[in-house]
């Protein structure tokens, strides 16, 4: 799971009400969507949560605690310093060797068509969800990443 654009909102100016909530992490603001500490914690029983963000080991140091999370240390992928903005591709390598031959989801708000062609040419089941960075993580893509996990149980 990405951070930014996911759990970390962004890109909501003009709204109505704001999305979540403003808590400074290394000295940067960052909104953390409200609902999306409850819609983590939904996927905690039928995903194993791997962080997928340029936050790296950070995410692990705030989002449990941020979002009352059943555990405070979950793996982090490590992308050797390949970050880059504006795309989710520099993500593959570490996603893909991680992943190796299990079903996997990946959420991000910034999944190219070189991620589509990576899910499309896996063996294994794979599913991404898309989120939009003013609204992150919604109840939709939460319904979605379980009905793919109960039909992936096992595999």
């Amino acid at each position: 799971m990405d951070v930014d654009g996911v759990i970390s909102l962004f890109g909501f100016q003009g709204a109505l009400a704001l999305p979540g909530a403003f808590h400074t992490i290394d000295g940067i603001p960052h909104c953390i969507g409200h609902d999306s500490g409850g819609r983590v914690k939904r996927l905690h029983e039928a995903f194993e949560m791997v962080w997928a963000t340029g936050w790296e080991e950070k995410a692990n140091e705030y989002l449990p605690l941020l979002l009352d999370l059943p555990e405070r240390d979950y793996h982090v992928l490590s992308f050797d310093g390949r970050a880059t903005w504006g795309s989710a591709h520099w993500k593959l390598d570490a996603i893909d060797e991680y992943a190796g031959s299990r079903p996997a989801a990946w959420v991000d708000d910034n999944l190219d068509e070189e991620c589509e062609g990576w899910a499309a040419r896996r063996e294994a089941p794979t599913l991404l969800v898309r989120t939009e960075p003013a609204t992150g993580i919604s109840d939709e893509h939460v319904e979605r990443l379980l009905d793919f996990a109960r039909r992936h149980a096992g595999t």
